[in-house]
């Protein structure tokens, strides 16, 4: 825990001097792991701007492979307990280490989109988020998902450079758990869990950064208080669960 809090305390006087941090909805954090939190990806910056609006606590998550031979960083991640993921393929090692690390009882970060949006909004996601959710157990249960929805961190360094600080909105929504099956995930509700997950987080968002998600009838059900599983099930064509 200690090496978290020394990272928290280093970037959260680096986050004061470049933005100005809004949290929402922290009394929705779990007061302890195991669970999945899941966001969406606009800027390099995500991960510092989640470290310092969450309280101090033990994470693991995943990060690209290219930061392990990045001269500071790679070593800092290895530090933290990064697990360094192959983009652009299942990686089935780094999923097996995830799962390992929740049925342990960590929390584990993550952005289902599997890599950064270049255009400030939403992408359509990978299946890896979901598929964590779906085996993690604990004790016999399922592992609860945190939705985390960042706003504006797409703007921070083009605010920099223009020596101004940009107002970051960090909306932590309520945890929950995928619908349960009768039988083991297969793709298409895979597909479905996928697509229930980002519309958790598309609903913590600004609008303009909904993008893929922004017309989902799932993410309107939500909006409305309504259950957004079923639509889940229609787009992703899978039958309905019992």
């Amino acid at each position: 825990m200690w090496r978290f809090r020394i990272f928290r305390v280093f970037f959260k006087f680096i986050q004061v001097a470049l933005t100005r941090l809004i949290v929402i909805g922290r009394d929705n954090i779990p007061p302890g792991g195991p669970y999945l939190l899941v966001t969406n990806h606009m800027s390099t910056a995500d991960t510092v701007i989640i470290f310092v609006g969450f309280p101090p606590q033990e994470w693991r998550f995943f990060a690209g492979e290219k930061w392990a031979k990045h001269p500071l960083w790679g070593p800092l991640m290895s530090w933290l307990g990064v697990i360094f993921i192959n983009r652009g393929e299942v990686d089935r090692r780094a999923l097996r280490e995830a799962l390992a690390t929740l049925s342990e009882g960590a929390i584990f970060a993550l952005a289902p989109e599997g890599m950064r949006s270049k255009t400030g909004t939403m992408m359509p996601a990978r299946d890896g988020a979901a598929f964590l959710a779906s085996q993690a157990r604990r004790d016999g249960q399922s592992v609860p998902i945190l939705p985390v929805g960042l706003s504006n961190t797409d703007v921070l360094f083009a605010h920099n450079r223009r020596l101004r600080r940009a107002t970051i909105t960090l909306r932590i929504g309520v945890p929950f758990n995928l619908p349960e099956l009768d039988r083991r995930a297969r793709s298409r509700e895979l597909s479905a869990y996928t697509h229930l997950i980002m519309v958790q987080i598309a609903a913590l968002v600004e609008p303009r950064h909904r993008g893929y998600y922004a017309d989902s009838p799932a993410l309107q059900a939500l909006l409305a208080g309504e259950d957004p599983w079923p639509h889940c099930l229609d787009i992703s064509g899978s039958d309905r669960a019992e």
